[in-house]
């Protein structure tokens, strides 16, 4: 059964209580599928994926929990879950995941769920809370905060005040200056930031769906997309289009003053197959 909130802080390796910093690896929009052949725009992403986990792994040593932020299996599917959640358990770090608009939440928190894999809303770490949102509309590619989810955000940053806050969901809340993609952003962003707003203790927001890097800050807190680990999209291109920028992920260290520092890793390269020709995905 899921739980809604984990304490890691007894599960920190020693490395980690010494360094004080927290480490989270960001791993999003893996589009994996029932069917491992699968490609999309040209991409195998489940080889496209083990390249990207690949390069992580060097990190593996000073990571504390693996964070997967949505379109974790694009068919939403049993096998598709279930081959992800043995991939991550191999590889040794917690982890802890939150749906996309191509994933089934009750799918993905059914499948899941494991040794070192789980679903909560929060997570505790250190001197850091981290909430996990689910963002995802039915039927749609946009997202949407239910009054559930805000009032799940809005308790767990008033319950905790002595904590630095970390949010996670998979759509963006503000626009990102593609036109394309910002009709598939989150559609109710004003009570999302209004709580925000309201609490001082948010140093971060973080999501996936955009398929690229953004990074900003808003009224002092750090607004952070991430890339795929499969195709890429052109950064500030009002229309579709798909870059050859190669995949990756994205790392954070949470510092116990507040502070975040964060970079994108990627691999060498794309893996083959690219079709720039794609009108849509």
């Amino acid at each position: 059964m899921a739980q809604d909130i984990v304490n890691l802080n007894s599960q920190k390796p020693a490395s980690s209580r010494k360094r004080q910093a927290i480490r989270i690896l960001q791993v999003t929009d893996c589009h994996l599928h029932t069917d491992t052949e699968w490609k999309l725009a040209g991409i195998n992403t489940q080889l496209s994926f083990e390249w990207v986990m690949s390069l992580a792994e060097r990190h593996k040593a000073e990571t504390d929990l693996l964070l997967l932020t949505g379109d974790l299996v694009h068919d939403a599917s049993a096998i598709g879950y279930t081959r992800l959640k043995r991939y991550v358990e191999d590889f040794g770090i917690r982890a802890c995941c939150l749906p996309g608009n191509h994933d089934k939440p009750d799918m993905l928190r059914t499948h899941m769920q494991g040794r070192l894999v789980e679903t909560p809303k929060e997570i505790k770490l250190g001197n850091w809370l981290i909430v996990l949102l689910d963002s995802t509309l039915p039927h749609s590619e946009g997202g949407h905060l239910s009054d559930q989810e805000l009032q799940t955000l809005d308790n767990a940053l008033g319950n905790h005040p002595e904590h630095h806050v970390l949010i996670a969901l998979h759509h963006h809340p503000i626009h990102i200056n593609s036109a394309w993609m910002d009709k598939m952003a989150l559609d109710n962003p004003a009570p999302f930031l209004s709580i925000l707003n309201r609490h001082g203790n948010v140093k971060g927001v973080v999501w996936g769906h955009i398929h690229q890097t953004f990074d900003t800050e808003l009224n002092g807190i750090k607004m952070m997309g991430t890339p795929s680990t499969c195709i890429q999209f052109i950064e500030n291109q009002d229309k579709f289009g798909i870059s050859t920028t190669p995949p990756g992920f994205r790392w954070l260290e949470l510092l116990p003053d507040g502070r975040i520092n964060t970079g994108i890793e990627r691999i060498a390269e794309l893996p083959p197959g690219l079709d720039l020709k794609t009108a849509g995905y």
